[in-house]
């Protein structure tokens, strides 16, 4: 043991010795009552004061930083929770709606969840949370509180494919309920049309338009939306009906299937007849 710390003392003695001088000059310094060296310690000892405010302004300036950092990832975590918060309370207040939905139909309803509304191949479907358990069928409509969103088309065990108003592929039986006129509504140009209407059948704007009677495939008078605006062709003969839909298809989540399948031959025979 005396051995090692005779050997570093060895190596280090210079150092040992400059510190041990730096000591004793400091504390001669400080005995001595010189004007002269007054100053030098007045001087040494306000640069000292200065360097280390320098540093302790520098040591809060990372304490700082390090505060902003964890308040930032605390706003972040509760703006995720109030968000949440929020889609919890729409939910809930869609959810309520549907459950009004059964006081209203005669149709048993089965609520479900849409789970996609981003199918790349498929424009305009959704797919949504039942399936062939749950008793849905191809053909089944599916509603909200606001009118109809679209018709079951295919189904899996667990999830099931809706064809909204919004398909290319849509075409629907619909009528004027105001004057109770007939006609097929499609999804075209981005928009809802009744599409070669005679212009002396009754449509005004503001009429509502559900659907019809002629149907197989929907149960009459579901809403579907009011006429925005008549688009007349050049030769004054025919009018395309623009119809504004009830449903907000953007931010639906919560909807129903109407568990009902009227005749699936008359469902089939209407499917390829709309498909021509």
């Amino acid at each position: 043991m005396f051995k090692i710390l005779r050997r570093y003392l060895e190596s280090f003695k210079e150092y040992i010795v400059l510190i041990l001088l730096l000591l004793i000059s400091l504390i001669v310094l400080s005995f001595n009552q010189n004007n002269q060296l007054k100053k030098i310690r007045a001087f040494a000892f306000g640069n000292v004061a200065v360097i280390n405010s320098v540093f302790s302004s520098i040591n809060q300036l990372f304490t700082l930083k390090n505060e902003i950092k964890k308040l930032e990832q605390l706003n972040a975590e509760l703006m995720l929770k109030v968000n949440k918060l929020r889609e919890y309370g729409i939910e809930n207040q869609e959810l309520k709606r549907l459950i009004g939905l059964k006081d209203t139909t005669d149709y048993p309803i089965l609520p479900v969840t849409i789970v996609s509304k981003m199918i790349p191949s498929l424009p305009g479907y959704f797919i949504i949370n039942a399936g062939l358990k749950e008793g849905v069928e191809k053909s089944m409509p599916v509603i909200n509180d606001r009118g109809l969103i679209g018709v079951v088309t295919e189904t899996t065990d667990n999830f099931a494919f809706v064809k909204t108003l919004l398909s290319p592929d849509s075409k629907i039986a619909v009528r004027d309920e105001r004057s109770g006129v007939n006609g097929i509504l499609s999804f075209e140009n981005n928009m809802l049309l009744i599409k070669n209407v005679p212009t002396t059948y009754d449509f005004r704007i503001g009429d509502r338009i559900v659907t019809s009677l002629v149907s197989t495939i929907v149960p009459p008078s579901i809403p579907v939306g009011l006429v925005a605006q008549k688009q007349i062709s050049i030769t004054g003969l025919l009018t395309d009906i623009e119809v504004y839909p009830f449903v907000d298809f953007e931010k639906v989540r919560n909807c129903a299937v109407l568990k009902i399948v009227k005749s699936k031959e008359l469902n089939n025979l209407e499917l390829n007849l709309l498909r021509q």
